[in-house]
């Protein structure tokens, strides 16, 4: 009978346990919704170092005798209570000087250049200047290209072939497309850069005097990404090549019968020596797109922990890296459920992070001679910390949750220390897929397979502009106006980075010539 009780006891206590786990899940999956859509995007404890800093400092002070000459005089009020501070002094025209200047001239007229006192015209001893930056509207314009026909009038008299030619056409983008390399430039760059749809694009054009569909536009994205597929593949090409890929994925949803179906968007980002940002559009997120992108690469895929990553390096040469970022996610997530435990891993993580930020500047191998000296150790530290925090945990506790998700990625989260050229995140690639994820706040969906794969290779040019800090619009500009006569070998030369290396050696011929 005792033992019964004692038993009964046992497992309602366990019961207590599992519901008392159970409702730290659910707490922490409410707060990660509430976080989603109103929380701040950081990864930051709630319980913050500065917040415990000022606990500290308010404690001492309390204890501490107050003298009657310690304390202040009461400051006088202002008289008038100003929210909005003005910048003193004038602001930095220098950052102004590339803009084209038109110069006004005021001047007095006659009756007012006359003095009031006696009358005498007054005489200008110099000017006032003041600068005002003004913005004008952009406007359409139609080009009307005429192309002359010749003939051989002597030819002709005789009865035979007039021999008649007429000038050249000039190369399109589109061939028979009205639309010039300048508006399909700003087409692409507002949606794909700029994230605006393309009917909000239909109404800015309608208010200024041209009248073009959305559908007409999203044809015509399609006829450049035709254009830029060649390109696009040199681009992949070069990924392929880099010692270190970063890679991310996310969900595009692309219009299908009943409702939008969960196609994916894929990024992939080279190294230093190769800088391009490479998209690709997949209907499913099986691990036959990466797969494919991936074939005959052999060298190290930083990624996160996604599953499908497994069949793309099994049985090929490819090292996989972990993400240290979702780590720290993952921990933060679960700090509500053991607060102390939670404070403890993520000072260790931010450790690492310490080690990163001075070794930031240095070569690939410099850096890994300090990964070595100090992350090392400190990573065997850290397991032995989650390790010793998932013996006091029940299994499905959210902390023992998040733990179990550093212990089964520990090799892989291992890499950076071996390889001083392997970023410890996943974030570089993170950041490029908020450009898919605000294209697809504002624009919904893709149409069709082929409008993911406009989609792809658009985004994919205008990333790297991005990543080289140069306009698209100039760029995507003269890249439409001289692909479609460039030859197959000449097209290295018209890659993001090298093009601008190519404009910064114009511009400084320019400069040496003046």
């Amino acid at each position: 009978m005792v033992r019964s009780l004692l038993q009964e006891r046992e497992e309602q206590q366990q019961r207590v346990e599992e519901l008392h786990v159970d409702n730290l899940r659910l707490q922490q999956e409410l707060e990660r919704i509430k976080k989603s859509y109103y929380g701040p995007r950081a990864d930051r404890l709630q319980g913050s170092e500065l917040a415990q800093l000022l606990l500290n400092f308010a404690e001492e002070l309390d204890s501490k005798p107050v003298q009657p000459e310690d304390v202040p005089a009461p400051a006088k009020p202002d008289k008038e209570l100003r929210w909005v501070k003005r910048r003193k002094g004038r602001r930095n025209l220098a950052k102004f000087e590339n803009l084209p200047v038109t110069t006004h001239i005021h001047e007095l007229n006659e009756q007012e250049r006359a003095c009031p006192c006696c009358g005498v015209e007054r005489k200008q001893i110099g000017s006032e200047e003041s600068w005002q930056v003004e913005y004008i509207p952009g406007h359409f314009m139609r080009i009307h290209h005429i192309r002359g026909k010749y003939v051989c009038a002597q030819c002709e008299s005789q009865g035979e072939n007039p021999r008649m030619e007429t000038a050249a056409k000039p190369e399109t983008a589109i061939q028979k497309g009205m639309a010039g390399p300048g508006l399909l430039a700003y087409i692409v760059t507002s949606k794909f850069s700029d994230y605006l749809p393309l009917y909000r694009l239909e109404d800015i054009f309608e208010r200024q005097g041209f009248e073009i569909s959305r559908a007409t536009q999203s044809v015509w994205c399609g006829d450049v990404a035709d254009l830029l597929q060649p390109l696009y593949a040199l681009m992949v090409n070069l990924v392929r090549a880099s010692h270190v890929v970063s890679t991310d994925d996310t969900i595009m949803p692309m219009l299908s019968t009943g409702k939008t179906a969960n196609a994916r968007m894929w990024v992939y980002l080279g190294d230093d020596l190769h800088p391009y940002n490479v998209f690709d559009f997949t209907l499913h997120r099986g691990r036959e797109g990466p797969k494919y992108f991936l074939k005959d690469y052999g060298q190290v895929l930083l990624a996160d922990a996604y599953g499908g990553y497994n069949g793309v390096v099994v049985g090929n040469e490819i090292t996989r890296a972990g993400c240290w970022a979702h780590v720290r996610r993952k921990i933060i997530e679960a700090e509500k459920s053991a607060p102390e435990i939670a404070s403890t891993l993520i000072e260790a993580v931010r450790a690492l992070y310490a080690v990163e930020k001075q070794a930031s500047g240095l070569s690939a191998a410099d850096r890994l001679d300090v990964r070595q000296r100090q992350s090392a150790p400190a990573l065997a530290a850290l397991r032995e910390q989650l390790l010793m925090a998932k013996e006091q945990l029940l299994p499905k506790h959210p902390m023992a949750e998040a733990i179990n998700y550093a212990l089964n990625q520990w090799d892989t989260l291992q890499v950076f220390c071996a390889d001083g050229a392997v970023p410890i995140d996943n974030n570089v690639s993170e950041r490029e897929m908020k450009r898919v994820v605000l294209n697809r706040k504002n624009s919904l969906f893709v149409g069709n397979p082929r409008g993911g794969r406009t989609a792809a290779i658009l985004a994919s040019l205008t990333s790297t502009c991005r990543r080289h800090d140069i306009d698209p619009q100039l760029y995507l500009t003269q890249l439409l106006v001289n692909l479609p006569t460039t030859k197959v070998d000449q097209l290295p030369a018209w890659l993001p980075d090298q093009w601008k290396l190519l404009q910064a050696a114009r511009q400084a011929g320019l400069g040496q010539r003046s």
